[in-house]
């Protein structure tokens, strides 16, 4: 079993020394799971185990683990190569949505003027006077291309001064992190979900409010961090039971017959008076359209928009069939890739069309999540007579155990006799 990342990540945190109770609180995973983690960090790292007299447990990992680790587990070895790897595969499929726009509009461009000349060449091939050769030097049109490859550096302006080139390049810097190859595909097809994190945020947040309550709370005090809760089963608080299970806490019973919650693993820390950040409430984060600046997103609309009226008028152009078999080179290319090139036009600007109103719906929905989430909040600052009388009560059984080196019975750092001889 390869050791989870969440929890190497934790120790290293944490300074390398921790409780079941301080990892779970740092990472929102289950009880269970982080102590099976730890006991297998610890068999593979080189770590120890630390007994108090009271039965509690503290794992104390070397400073290197991480490298013991690498060294030990080819698959550690073998992932961290495959991250790299992929990160640059998927830096190039992103780049390439960029780069295909480009070719498209570079292609298209050549294949019309090559077509637009070959036509007027044959419609005046009898005509060889110096009129009608003045009048085909207007018609044909032969554009720059060079004039295309100043997207690659879109705010390079040749006719202003070094001190505004300066300060429009800070000021697109922090609007937008991204080229414009990375602006295209971020124009097209977003920058992900925002809240791909969302149920391990949950979770690290009700581990903060269960620890910074000092391992006991009431049901009331989670409410702006879940959304399972109903008419049906406010009153039940059946939504507690996944916490329960996941930090392996026990309810009790006040004699005015309200139940409370407490964690005993939670309660044990090495860490003195540690207070985890949280926030009031777990607030998802809207979508976003783009990461790109506006005038990336502008350039990319005007460019999508200019491929798409080219696409179009190359397929008016290849509709004379007869005359286009007779073509050859690269003009047959890009007919035969016609379909290919007007779908990507279509896609490159109906994709993010559609994306857009499928963020405005999303984000609706997200704010109606967080609105709920926020009232719950704002009615945990005025608790009425009962709710505080199950707060006092959860007092009661809220406790930090903080261990020392004093309290420390046991550890595998050292000889069994030696530790006899010692106490």
């Amino acid at each position: 079993m390869i050791p989870i990342t969440e929890i190497m990540m934790s120790v290293e945190q944490l300074e390398h020394r921790v409780t079941v109770g301080d990892v779970v609180t740092a990472t929102g995973l289950k009880l269970n799971l982080v102590q099976q983690g730890l006991l297998t960090l610890a068999s593979d790292s080189g770590g120890h185990l630390q007994v108090t007299e009271s039965g509690e447990v503290i794992y104390l990992f070397p400073k290197n683990f991480k490298i013991i680790l690498r060294n030990k587990y080819w698959k550690l070895r073998f992932k961290e190569t495959s991250d790299s790897i992929w990160n640059i595969i998927f830096y190039l499929i992103r780049i390439s949505f960029g780069i295909i726009l480009i070719i498209s509009i570079i292609l298209t461009m050549i294949a019309i003027t090559i077509i637009i000349i070959s036509f007027s060449s044959k419609q005046n091939r009898d005509y060889q006077d110096s009129r009608g050769s003045y009048n085909r030097s207007n018609f044909i049109y032969f554009p720059n291309f060079l004039n295309l490859f100043w997207v690659f550096r879109p705010n390079l302006n040749h006719d202003i001064n070094q001190d505004k080139l300066d300060t429009s390049r800070a000021i697109n810097q922090q609007t937008s992190e991204l080229n414009f190859l990375e602006s295209v595909f971020s124009f097209i097809f977003g920058d992900g979900n925002p809240n791909h994190d969302l149920e391990e945020c949950r979770w690290r947040e009700i581990g903060a409010v269960i620890r910074n309550n000092k391992g006991a709370i009431i049901a009331q005090q989670i409410f702006p961090y879940i959304d399972n809760i109903t008419q049906y089963n406010e009153d039940s608080e059946d939504y507690i039971l996944p916490i329960l299970t996941r930090f392996n806490g026990y309810p009790e019973v006040s004699p005015q017959g309200e139940i409370i919650y407490y964690f005993p693993e939670l309660q044990v820390t090495t860490i003195l008076h540690q207070k985890y950040l949280m926030t009031s409430y777990l607030k998802e984060k809207y979508y976003y359209f783009s990461q790109a600046s506006s005038k990336q997103i502008m350039l990319a609309i005007g460019l999508g928009g200019f491929n798409f009226i080219l696409v179009l008028i190359l397929g008016s152009l290849i509709k004379n069939y007869e005359f286009i078999n007779k073509m050859t080179g690269l003009v047959k290319f890009t007919s035969s890739i016609y379909w290919i090139l007007l779908i990507y036009a279509i896609g490159f600007l109906g994709i993010p069309l559609i994306r857009y109103f499928w963020i405005q719906w999303r984000n609706e929905k997200i704010e109606y999540r967080n609105m709920l989430r926020q009232k719950r909040a704002q009615n945990l600052l005025q608790l009425s007579k009962t709710l505080k009388q199950k707060i006092t009560y959860a007092r009661k059984f809220a406790t930090e155990k903080l261990i020392v080196e004093s309290d420390i019975s046991y550890s595998t750092e050292k000889d069994i006799v030696e530790q006899d001889a010692e106490h």
